[in-house]
């Protein structure tokens, strides 16, 4: 019987689309040897955790391992090429929930959500109100975007169409920009920014973009958000930046360290939001990314080819080991 193994629970309405003739077997621990052993007699890998290297090795029967999500940082793809294991992505199908988390914890720092809730409750009413004369509105300035893939459109969409921002934008490809969005180089960009939105994916040329140097460009009065991942950004330095509120402030999605201690500075700082690497999360996006991943898994055990494919180097080395499937 094939076999789909899944790192986490799988929402129902993805669950409910696995033929009855194929079991579905979720991970019970996510630590590398009980990964490893888990995914031995498996023939798809449904991916929400980091793989180790060894897996590629130690499952002969593997024929995809599937993203449930965009980010491949999870999955080691050079290594799974070279043992002949396609690797698939749901590009975009949590890109909507998380451009709304962008504006949401936006609109929270730009209006002291945290400090304005909490003196409400503990100090009263007008000690609350105080804080109004020193809160920004969001219409009128300029959003920068780091990463225009589908996380950064939506977001570019949101900003230029739904609140009339100014849109600029750092990416690979500058064709990739839509109407109303000017291409900027990074330090100029983060010069410019008045709400400064990562969402760019973790590779060698993303590790520590935004610098020390780069944090120091900003304005004093700019918000960073980032929904991309936590070594894009130099921890220490921002930190540093929002105690001294040389910015305004931040919202956290992704940290260096997951989970996040809880000594952290990030923390004890009234001028960031964090969450849980949640930005993408909500019952909506599970079920389209669910529903994805194992729409991409009945293709590969039907002996197609997912749609979206990710290393389309692995495809020689695939049909040598299933050869009868194709």
């Amino acid at each position: 019987m094939p076999r789909i193994v899944s790192t986490h629970a799988l929402h129902p309405a993805a669950a409910s689309l696995i033929a009855k003739d194929v079991e579905l077997r979720i991970c019970a621990a996510l630590d590398p040897a009980t990964l490893v052993g888990e995914v031995r007699d498996a023939d798809i890998m449904i991916v929400r955790a980091p793989l180790p290297d060894a897996i590629f090795v130690e499952a002969p029967r593997l024929r995809a391992a599937i993203r449930h999500g965009a980010g491949l940082d999870m999955i080691p793809v050079e290594r799974a090429s070279q043992a002949g294991v396609l690797v698939a992505n749901v590009p975009g199908a949590n890109a909507s929930t998380v451009a709304e988390h962008v504006f949401m914890t936006t609109l929270a720092l730009l209006r002291k959500f945290r400090t304005v809730n909490r003196e409400l409750r503990q100090a009263g009413w007008t000690t609350a109100r105080e804080n109004a004369y020193g809160l920004s509105d969001l219409g009128g300035r300029t959003l920068a975007i780091v990463g225009m893939g589908n996380v950064g459109q939506v977001v570019a969409r949101i900003a230029h169409h739904g609140f009339g921002l100014k849109v600029i934008a750092n990416s690979r490809r500058r064709e990739s920009l839509p109407a109303g969005v000017d291409f900027a180089e990074i330090d100029d960009l983060v010069a410019r920014a008045d709400v400064l939105v990562l969402c760019c994916p973790l590779t060698p040329q993303t590790r520590g973009l935004i610098s020390r140097e780069r944090i120091a460009r900003m304005k004093p009065g700019a918000v960073l958000i980032n929904v991309a991942r936590g070594p894009v950004v130099d921890e220490p330095a921002l930190a540093q930046a929002l105690k001294e509120k040389r910015i305004a402030g931040a919202a956290l999605d992704v940290f260096e360290q997951q989970p996040l201690p809880a000594d952290h500075p990030f923390m004890l700082l009234d001028n960031v939001i964090v969450t849980p690497h949640m930005a993408g999360i909500t019952a909506d996006s599970m079920a389209r990314m669910g529903i994805g991943a194992i729409e991409e898994a009945n293709r590969v055990l039907a002996g197609q080819m997912p749609l979206n494919l990710v290393n389309r180097d692995a495809v020689d080395r695939y049909l040598e080991r299933f050869p009868a499937t194709h």
